[in-house]
C-alpha cells in the first residue's frame, strides 16, 4: 500500500531531479522510492521486477501481434 509523503528539497535540486527521472523513464516519486530502498537496504523488488519474464506470449496469426512482437519482444 502506498502512502503520500510531503518532502522539502532545495529549489535548485528539483528540476535536476525531475530531468533525471524523466531520462530514466520513471516518475520522480519512483526515483525517490528506489533511492530510499537502496539507502535503507530494503531488497523488496518492485511489482514489475517480480513479474518481468513470467508470461510468454503465444504465437498467433495476427498482424497486430506480429507488429507488437517485432517492436517489443525482439
Amino acid at each position: 500500500m502506498k502512502k503520500k509523503l510531503t518532502i522539502t528539497v532545495d529549489a535548485d535540486l528539483l528540476p535536476i531531479a525531475k530531468r533525471h527521472a524523466l531520462s530514466r523513464g520513471v516518475s520522480l516519486s519512483s526515483l525517490i522510492e528506489q533511492s530510499l530502498r537502496e539507502v535503507t537496504g530494503d531488497e523488496t523488488a518492485s511489482f514489475s521486477t517480480r513479474w518481468r519474464g513470467q508470461f510468454r506470449a503465444e504465437e498467433r496469426d495476427d498482424p497486430r501481434y506480429d507488429a507488437l512482437a517485432q517492436k517489443y519482444l525482439r
